[in-house]
């Protein structure tokens, strides 16, 4: 085990100095400080019962790892993995609302544990909800959403069902204790949309409010496959699910829906090479850049659920930028194109790229990175986006985002594609762009909390 690669880390982008880290959980506010919890392990094995890793930040930027907050409790209802949820401010406590994993339970206990130190840590679980009853028809449970609604809380539950289709639960609490379960806040046959399987069960649902209205986003999932898309759709009537993200990375959604910072949506950026080659690293998984979402009309698909990085991101630039054709580069970097259709090609090395295609009159924005890495253990496949563009927005055409082996696309027309890359080649690496498009090297804005980095023990 070794970091060959440390080009391959990313430096603004949260993730482990070791371990596996996956689902984003629970991100809030408490007095200025912003703190996002996140699935972890403390070694590279997927074996190793899952804890809530924690990561804090004033702005959005720059990042503090700390020592995980929540572990799952020997003998105890997450006794092999405390799973995904999230939090809500409770008086002056954090209060944490997740999945704990039993192996050999069908369906998940959905708990609650309480923090009196803003986060930092939580006390032992309780159970919050008793199982359906079997006339349900429930196989699938799990990943509680909670927030303030109405005269007290609501939650949704990622659900499936016994005859294949996915369902959003809906539960309502006036005292954060007894839930009253009122209904599902949106269900829908298994089916496949534009090509998109909408999966026999939804995991972490999410509930966040955009221009006016709520908003779902739910990860497609089945027992043969796994994890497939992630899903979004405005809640009321019946459910036209579309495609959040277009690349094959990103999943997992969290939402922190009030701050100073405003809505922010967080993510998981997953691997894109083999498991044999990041355990033989060490370490996996990647938070997403934090996004600000608004919805956006269409005659053809209706409201989309569209994205951008977080304003506050422009903070990483560093100095002025540079004409992008022809430039030296370092592993974090962002290339702004302007509203032409051509090729950005990020060149590693002699025999290593990742190609940027923009065609303005098809619409689209095609990532291909077939030729990104010259070990076999990357995967190649490409992502196309679709009507991908806004020439009224005053957005960028398109901004790539690059930080080690993480690679996020955004367009003018809100969408975006989230891959990943593993060039043997360090940099320096030269940028290959249409005229007139700009790049800019990005700051480092990770850092271990003051006391040694633990990534196998809560505090």
């Amino acid at each position: 085990m070794g970091d060959r690669y440390p080009h391959h880390r990313p430096r603004y982008h949260p993730s482990l100095p070791h371990g596996y880290l996956n689902d984003p959980n629970g991100p809030i506010e408490v007095h200025g400080l912003i703190r996002l919890f996140f699935q972890s392990r403390p070694f590279a094995d997927l074996r190793v019962p899952v804890q809530w890793g924690t990561a804090t930040t004033t702005d959005l930027v720059h990042w503090t790892l700390h020592r995980p907050a929540m572990s799952p409790t020997p003998g105890g209802l997450d006794s092999d993995g405390c799973w995904s949820g999230n939090t809500v401010l409770d008086g002056g406590r954090v209060r944490a609302f997740y999945s704990g994993h039993i192996a050999d339970r069908p369906l998940e206990h959905i708990l609650t544990a309480v923090s009196d130190d803003r986060g930092a840590s939580f006390g032992p679980p309780e159970l919050l909800l008793e199982e359906p009853d079997p006339s349900a028809g429930v196989v699938m449970l799990r990943d509680p959403f909670v927030w303030s609604g109405g005269a007290g809380l609501q939650m949704v539950i990622g659900c499936g069902l016994a005859d294949g289709s996915p369902a959003i639960r809906h539960y309502r609490s006036a005292d954060r204790r007894t839930w009253r379960y009122v209904g599902d806040i949106a269900a829908l046959p298994r089916t496949v949309q534009d090509g998109v399987d909408t999966g026999e069960g939804w995991e972490c649902p999410q509930v966040i409010g955009v221009d006016g209205r709520e908003v779902a986003l739910v990860c497609a999932w089945s027992f043969a496959g796994g994890p497939g898309s992630v899903l979004a759709f405005p809640l009321g009537g019946t459910p036209r699910p579309q495609v959040f993200d277009d690349g094959n990375s990103f999943y997992a959604p969290s939402v922190m829906r009030d701050g100073a910072h405003g809505p922010v949506l967080f993510g998981w950026l997953r691997e894109g090479r083999d498991d044999a080659w990041w355990q033989e690293e060490g370490w996996a998984g990647v938070i997403a850049l934090p996004r600000r979402v608004w919805l956006a009309d269409s005659s053809t698909s209706g409201p989309r659920l569209c994205s951008e990085p977080h304003p506050a991101l422009a903070a990483l630039r560093l100095g002025a930028p540079l004409q992008a054709d022809g430039a030296q580069v370092g592993a974090q970097v962002e290339v702004v194109l302007p509203a032409v259709s051509g090729r950005l090609r990020v060149r590693f090395g002699v025999d290593e790229w990742v190609d940027i295609d923009v065609d303005l009159e098809a619409g689209t924005v095609e990532v291909d990175r077939s030729r990104a890495s010259a070990d076999r253990r990357a995967h190649r496949d490409g992502s196309v986006m679709t009507d991908a563009f806004d020439g009224g927005s005053g957005r960028a055409a398109v901004r790539v985002l690059l930080d080690g082996s993480t690679l996020e696309v955004f367009t003018s027309g809100g969408r975006s594609l989230s891959t990943r890359v593993y060039p043997l080649a360090p940099p320096p690496w030269r940028v290959e762009a249409p005229s007139g498009a700009q790049v800019w090297r990005l700051d480092r804005a990770i850092t271990p909390s003051a006391s040694k980095f633990d990534g196998g023990h809560s505090g």
